[in-house]
């Protein structure tokens, strides 16, 4: 990876690494390595379980703290949605870590860089190789900006057509999701879904599958209905 562009990452989340070379290990997916020929154990896979460990315990602080008086069950059911593979994949769009993310061809070819499997997993390294580097107090800061920072929101988007379902079946008679048209090539398409009220457009939004493209654009309604 090019100097630049780790200054650049960098740059996106206000931390400089002392070893710049564990950033890049947390950048580099599988099938990057593979193709180079590079030793199984470098690619990001050892500082994603590293970073999904401090992750549990950054964010089951903050659960505890913000829930003082909620049973240990509520608590796991709230850590699971915190850290489950579409949220942290949000968070990673948020920084635009699929840009930096060192990627075999074939899977850059078929749109890894925008699949929440790589985006999770990739944001769980950086928060391992941040750790490495910088210690536990810089890790927990990186998590609370990057993650836990307007999380509600970030859950509400996953979780936006069952809410906007219950926003609407209080005044309107009919919801439904209507494919507008559809882009690209079969390996990277995009599709771009309108939400209906009362027969009415609300609200557009695309992504790479119909349902993702569903969930953004249920969460757009959300925010046009609530005056957000």
């Amino acid at each position: 990876m090019k100097q630049e562009k780790i200054m650049e990452f960098e740059k996106k989340i206000g931390y400089q690494f002392a070893d710049p070379e564990l950033l890049v290990t947390a950048l580099t997916h599988s099938s990057f390595s593979n193709e180079k020929r590079l030793k199984r154990y470098e690619c990001n896979e050892r500082l994603e379980f590293l970073g999904d460990a401090v992750l549990e315990l950054v964010s089951s602080e903050y659960i505890y703290l913000n829930n003082p008086k909620k049973p240990e069950g509520d608590l796991s059911r709230i850590r699971a949605s915190y850290v489950c593979e579409p949220t942290l994949a949000l968070c990673a769009r948020e920084i635009g870590l699929g840009d930096f993310i060192l990627l075999g061809k074939g899977e850059d070819m078929t749109g890894g860089r925008e699949r929440d499997s790589i985006l999770s997993d990739a944001m769980e390294a950086t928060i391992g190789a941040v750790y490495l580097d910088g210690g536990f107090g810089r890790a927990k800061e990186y998590v609370e900006q990057f993650v836990l920072k307007d999380i509600e929101k970030k859950k509400l988007f996953y979780d936006s057509k069952t809410y906007l379902q219950e926003i609407v079946q209080r005044e309107h008679e009919k919801l439904e999701y209507v494919l507008l048209k559809e882009e690209g090539p079969d390996h990277n398409k995009s599709f771009f879904v309108g939400v209906l009220l009362d027969g009415k457009c609300i609200a557009e939004a695309s992504g790479r599958t119909k349902k993702k493209a569903e969930q953004a654009a249920a969460y757009q309604a959300i925010l046009l209905l609530e005056g957000k």
